[in-house]
């Protein structure tokens, strides 16, 4: 299990009730971590729409995800 700080933006922020929080994970990846959180917490969105930033930089869905890390979830903003 590994630690990992995320940080929500938008309309995650607003379905988690969270703007941070630090979890366990077995994940290896951010697309894996983010399938987890999806499910613990019913966050309701597709993957393929979310950002990873992962220690302030973009990244891949399938990134290692290393231990001690920061991602930030970043899903589409809407605006106008």
């Amino acid at each position: 299990m590994k630690s990992v700080s995320v940080l929500y933006f938008a309309a995650l922020r607003e379905r988690r009730g969270l703007d941070r929080e630090t979890v366990l994970t077995a994940a290896e990846t951010p697309a894996a971590f983010y399938a987890e959180l999806a499910d613990r917490h019913a966050l309701n969105m597709d993957a393929s729409l979310v950002r990873f930033a992962l220690d302030g930089e973009f990244v891949k869905p399938n990134t290692l995800l290393p231990e001690s890390s920061e991602l930030a979830l970043i899903p589409p903003v809407a605006g106008g």
